[in-house]
């Protein structure tokens, strides 16, 4: 039974949760602070949208993943929910609307470089939320969930700036000493290209790792 509670994230360490735990709590209460003392947004229109609540979770708990990054959590939100706007306005069956806004974020996302999960949930608001939301069409995209994005993104360069925390994440290169042994960079492209998966990690940091992990075998033969 214990081994459904282990950590699921390789290296995940306790004290990097809590600093994760602390940064969300103050980062969402600030972004809150920050757009309640904004010009009103107009009638029925929240605050702050739930799908942040999410991008927080990757921007501080998985500050390292490509999903988490400034571009991926503004411009996956903003141009999910111009996604959700527009099949909520072509679309008249709700249900249809509601599934093509979903996917067509993820291609948009994806095409864009900007793939970022809470995008879903964006796009699906822009298609389910209140009258509130319909009526302020694609201006929703960016008040207030532009504004929240931008907020919470410039939050949190702060915050893991002042916990010795890389953000936007920069890769560490891969050591010098493996480059004339043990796999290369084509490796690893060519691995990757015929498990046709898609890994939360970056194509640097992926490297980077492995050819850490190749000098503790070496160490390890000697």
């Amino acid at each position: 039974m214990s081994r459904f509670f282990r950590p699921i994230l390789p290296g995940a360490q306790l004290r990097d949760r809590l600093i994760g735990c602390v940064g969300a709590a103050i980062c969402i209460a600030l972004t809150m602070v920050v757009c309640a003392g904004l010009p009103p947004l107009g009638a029925d229109l929240p605050i702050i949208v739930a799908p942040l609540g999410a991008s927080a979770v990757l921007v501080f708990a998985v500050p390292t993943s490509p999903l988490a990054q400034p571009w991926p959590v503004v411009g996956g939100n903003i141009i999910s929910t111009l996604v959700g706007v527009a099949m909520f306005q072509i679309m008249p069956n709700t249900t249809v609307a509601a599934g093509a806004a979903v996917g067509g974020a993820i291609l948009v996302m994806s095409l864009l470089r900007c793939l970022h999960p809470p995008g879903g949930a964006a796009a699906l608001t822009a298609v389910i939320g209140s009258q509130g939301i319909h009526a302020a069409g694609y201006s929703f995209a960016f008040t207030p969930v532009g504004i929240n994005s931008i907020a919470l993104v410039s939050l949190a360069m702060v915050y893991h700036r002042a916990t010795a925390r890389t953000y936007p994440h920069q890769p560490v290169a891969a050591p010098r000493e493996v480059a004339a042994a043990g796999f290369h960079a084509a490796d690893i492209d060519a691995a990757l290209a015929e498990m046709h998966e898609s890994f939360d990690i970056s194509r640097e940091d992926l490297d980077a790792l492995l050819a850490k992990a190749e000098l503790h075998s070496m160490a390890r033969r000697r």
